[in-house]
Order: C-alpha cells, then sequence, then structure tokens
C-alpha cells in the first residue's frame, strides 16, 4: 500500500506551532506568497500545548500582526484576546504566609538609573493567554496560505553530507507499549524542506537532537524554572476586589525568607484574565535543592498567602497547567561555533526552543515572536543561499536588539544560582558588566535537604492533571524513559529517595514493589521537569504520538 504524504515538499518546514513558529510562517508567506509553507505541531489543537504567564511587550506582537492582517484592530479576536492591558502593576515581597512589603518604588528607582531589575515593571503591556493568541495566530496563518498541521511530532532533522538540512521526519505512530506495529501503524514520514525553523518550546526533542548532531554549542548550560499555572474563577466581588488590568508578583515566601529558608529563585503571579478569571501561578528556579521538593507544594502554600486568599477565596479552578522556562540566558543560546549563528546554515532555532527568556523582565513571549519574525523573513529572503540562512537570521536578531536585550541580562540568573537570592538579586544589576558567570546544569543542585514547608495532607495532582484536561492513547509507547533502572533502585534510592516520584507535577512516577517505573504516562502534561531534573540524567522524555497531552485553551 502506498502512503500518501502528509504534505507535498514545501520550501519551509516550521516544527511547532507557538508564537514564534507561527510567526515565522506568517511573515515568510507574506514575503513570498508563491512559495509553500508547512508547520507541524504535535498538539490535537490550536494553542492546546502554549501555556506562559503572560505578560507581553505590545511592539512584536502588533508588527506580526500589521503584517497578517492590516485589519486586525477592528476585529472582535483582537478584542477577546489583546483586550487586557496592565493598569495596575504590583511587585510585592512576601515576608511570610500573612506579611507583604511593597517592591515597587525599589524599581522604579532602578529603572530610572537603567538598572536590569527595572524591567520587572510592566506598566502598559499587555495581559495575554498564549493558548488563545496561539490559536489566533493559527486562525491567521492558515488564512494567510500557511499549512498548519495538528497532531505530528517530529523525531529529527535530516541532514545531508554537507550539513544541509534536506527536511525533517515526523515520528512512527500506531505502536503498541513494546513498540510493536498496530493495524493503525504509520510508519514516521520525511518531509523534504529548503528550510527548517525549530520552533518546540523549551527541550525540544528535535531541537535538542539537531544542536547535539549538528554541533552547536552553548557557553552555559540551559538552566530553567518550573511554572505551575492555574486558572481560577472567582466569584464576583472578589474578582472586582482584584480589578481588570492588574498584574501582581511576588517574590519571597514560601520560596524564600531569608536566613530560615527555604531558598529558592522565583515568585507567585497573579494576572486578571476577565469573565470573574485570574490566572495564578508560581514559578520555581529548578536549581532547587530539596530532594523532596514538590513544586505543588509551594504553589499550594503561595495560594494560602493572606494577600492571594483575599481575591481567590471560593473560587473554582476551571484549568491547570505545568511548563519549563528556559532562563540561561544569553550564553545559553545554541550557537554554531564556525560562525556564531543561533543555527545552523538552513535550520535556524527560534522562541522557548532557543531561550529567549529575559530574566530581568520575566519575559520572554516578546522576544519569540520578534525571533519568529526574523526567521521567516531570512528564510523568505535567502532561499537561494541555504547555508547562509542561520548567520543572516543571528544577524537580523542583533539588528532588531533582540540579541542585545539578552546580553544585558546575561548573567542574571547565573549570579543568583552562584549567590543565593540575599546577594545574588541585587547584584544582579551590576553583574552584566562582568564576563561570562558559569553555573552547572540544575539536576547538578540535588542534596539530601528537605523542603520545610511542606502540606500537611498531599496535593492533589490527580485533580491538576484533570484540569489540564490531558488525554493520550493508553496503549503507545511509554514516552518517560527511565535508561538505567538499576540506578534508580539503588543509587538515587539510597541517596535522593527517587525525587523524580515527588516533583514530577503530573504524578508519571511511582515507586512499585520497590522499582520506580513511570507508571502513569498519560498524564504527563509534557513540562519535561523530569529530564531536566533527575539529578542522575537518567530520564529521557520522547515525543510521543500526535494528538496526546493538554488541551489548554486558556492558558
Amino acid at each position: 500500500m502506498t502512503v500518501e504524504p502528509i504534505v507535498p515538499n514545501p520550501d519551509l518546514v516550521v516544527v511547532g506551532a507557538g508564537c514564534a513558529g507561527l510567526a515565522a510562517a506568517i511573515a515568510f508567506k507574506r514575503a513570498r506568497p508563491e512559495a509553500h509553507v508547512v508547520v507541524l505541531e504535535k498538539a490535537a489543537g490550536p494553542g492546546f500545548h502554549n501555556l506562559s504567564g503572560a505578560v507581553l511587550e505590545a511592539g512584536p506582537i502588533h508588527a506580526l500582526l500589521d503584517i497578517a492582517d492590516p485589519n486586525w484592530r477592528d476585529t472582535p479576536a483582537a478584542r477577546h484576546v489583546l483586550g487586557q492591558r496592565v493598569r495596575r502593576d504590583d511587585v510585592l515581597f512576601f515576608t511570610d504566609a500573612r506579611s507583604v512589603v511593597s517592591l515597587k518604588p525599589a524599581l522604579k528607582a532602578a529603572r530610572s538609573m537603567g538598572l536590569g531589575f527595572g524591567g520587572l515593571l510592566h506598566d502598559g503591556d499587555l495581559i495575554v493567554s498564549v493558548s488563545q493568541l496561539t490559536a489566533w495566530l493559527s486562525d491567521l496563518a492558515t488564512r494567510a496560505g500557511v499549512e498548519v498541521l495538528h497532531g505530528f511530532p517530529v523525531r529529527d532533522v535530516i541532514l545531508d553530507e554537507n550539513g544541509l538540512a534536506t527536511g525533517i521526519r515526523t515520528i512512527d505512530q500506531g505502536l503498541d507499549h513494546e513498540r510493536r506495529p498496530q493495524p493503525n501503524f504509520l510508519p514516521g514520514e520525511i518531509v523534504h524542506a529548503g528550510a527548517v525553523v525549530l520552533a518546540e518550546g523549551p527541550l525540544g526533542y528535535a531541537t535538542e537532537d539537531f544542536v547535539a548532531r549538528g554541533g552547536l554549542v552553548r557557553n552555559n548550560p540551559p538552566v530553567f524554572s518550573v511554572g505551575i499555572k492555574e486558572i481560577v474563577e472567582v466569584p464576583e466581588e472578589r474578582y472586582a476586589k482584584f480589578g481588570s488590568g492588574r498584574v501582581m508578583h511576588a517574590l519571597g515566601w514560601p520560596l524564600w525568607t531569608p536566613v530560615v529558608g527555604p531558598a529558592m529563585f522565583g515568585g507567585g503571579i497573579l494576572y486578571s484574565m476577565g469573565a470573574r478569571r485570574i490566572a495564578v501561578g508560581i514559578i520555581i528556579g529548578a536549581d532547587w535543592n530539596y530532594h523532596d521538593f514538590i513544586p505543588q507544594d509551594a504553589y499550594a502554600r503561595f495560594k494560602e498567602h493572606t494577600l492571594v486568599q483575599r481575591f481567590i477565596a471560593g473560587g473554582t479552578v476551571v484549568e491547570a497547567g505545568a511548563k519549563m522556562i528556559p532562563e540561561g540566558g544569553f550564553h545559553a543560546l545554541p550557537r554554531d561555533p564556525e560562525t556564531g549563528a543561533i543555527g545552523r546554515k538552513n535550520v535556524v532555532i527560534v522562541g522557548d526552543s532557543a531561550g529567549f527568556v529575559n530574566v530581568n523582565k520575566i519575559k520572554g513571549l516578546h522576544n519569540a515572536i520578534a525571533s519568529g519574525l526574523a526567521a521567516g523573513n531570512t528564510v523568505a529572503a535567502s532561499l537561494h543561499a541555504p547555508a547562509e540562512i542561520a548567520p543572516i537570521y543571528t544577524r537580523e536578531l542583533e539588528a532588531q536588539g533582540v540579541l542585545l536585550e539578552m546580553n544585558g541580562a546575561r548573567n542574571v540568573r547565573q549570579t543568583v544560582a552562584r549567590l543565593g537570592n540575599l546577594w545574588g538579586l541585587p547584584l544582579s544589576a551590576v553583574t552584566g558588566l562582568f564576563p561570562r558567570i558559569s553555573v552547572e546544569p540544575d539536576r547538578a543542585a540535588m542534596t539530601r535537604e528537605s523542603y520545610s514547608l511542606k502540606l500537611k495532607r498531599p496535593f492533589d495532582k490527580d485533580a491538576f492533571v484533570a484540569a489540564a484536561k490531558v488525554e493520550h492513547r493508553e496503549g503507545q509507547p511509554i514516552h518517560c524513559e527511565v535508561l538505567d533502572p538499576t540506578l534508580c533502585a539503588t543509587t538515587c534510592a539510597e541517596t535522593f529517595d527517587r525525587p523524580c516520584v515527588k516533583f514530577c507535577p503530573a504524578g508519571v512516577y511511582e515507586v512499585i514493589q520497590g522499582t520506580m517505573k513511570p507508571v502513569n504516562p498519560t498524564n504527563c502534561v509534557h513540562c519535561k521537569t523530569c529530564q531536566n531534573k533527575c539529578p542522575y540524567d537518567n530520564l529521557r522524555w520522547h515525543p510521543l504520538e500526535g494528538g496526546g497531552g493538554p488541551k489548554w485553551e486558556g492558558m
């Protein structure tokens, strides 16, 4: 039987239908209407795997929308997706479970002096659901003539003998637990293309494979934070008390209490989302050292704070999720050692796949969109010289100021990792003046120390997974691989008591008869915390059958 290809050979294939990937596809198609571009996305539908805070600087998204639809400002979608603008911006320090100190005066002073952490102020920015923004961009891309195909995870980029990409290969579908073909088996397909844009998000499977095989290097390891987020629908009077157009960022308790501990990087968020809904979340530096730490413990503690309860008490969780946030910064960008390009030849890396998050601002979505625009325009202008695409793309990032912004925050996360919050946070304002500060990967921080604010009753991870609307086909191969089960059963069990069982936000891992196994792979929310944080680098996340995973609509 001859299997028809999923798509005729395009001029450009984009891996990942998030904001960065769709920006690349739209920019390419508008610049070359006659050309063929396809976007392959592992999720079942637009926006289903996209999660962020998200506070968004307006410049890049407006530039993209002006290209996609000059009349976008008059559309109902624009009013729905971009209708919330920051009118009240609070930055607070939680000293304990009840007390609050405002940091805004200090941040205003920092901004007036040109210090980096003045970027923590977000007055005038947009408050968006990245799931809804992605769905809108997917529709605009389709209307522009882009083929956006959902349910197609990509296994790898195909390279010829000269290192040029000739296309991509999707994963096999229709396998059972033992990877045996079932009656509905479909082998992975090869999609030939003139150029490839990698836009998978953090720790993308095809991206990391390309970085390794293509010989790209990172001068610093790509350290991360873990983001836990819920959308909480609250009573009308509580939403009115919080107010529309309001964002709140809170440092300190329950992640960091000076002297007495705990001591972790990160903080909590509350954003008004309209329709009586508040986005509530916490961002936790993945270099935590507590072997028994559960990210949702800290999140639950944050929600218990007196100020937070003032706004969300009596609310209902309508959606939940988790993701990794790339915070390695400028020196963790994957580059071709020969050219310095973020990518190689006719393959470029955009958005969170590259790591364009500015820790000074706690934002990266604007840079993701800007990098997508740069990628699409570069490929459109340079298909005749494929080996020059990645270097030209990188020069375009410099011209647009993306790399300048990233360079200005180049040592922030590393300073805090090396010196701790008490000294690292204030000193991060000036460490941009210093040479590169190196750190170890997140997994190397694990110790036998315990987290002091554990919940009395376990966090309900099953309810969390249900709120993430996770669906997977039960019979497919287990995609969370334990490389060496003996290492888990002996060294890790004796030293750290199998921390992955605790820190996995979805409860994928359990100990069954003394053996740690990915017992609940169908719970997976695709955050990939396990691969990044296993202290022995003994877990691997693989792309799974297309369409599986969360189905976020408002995240």
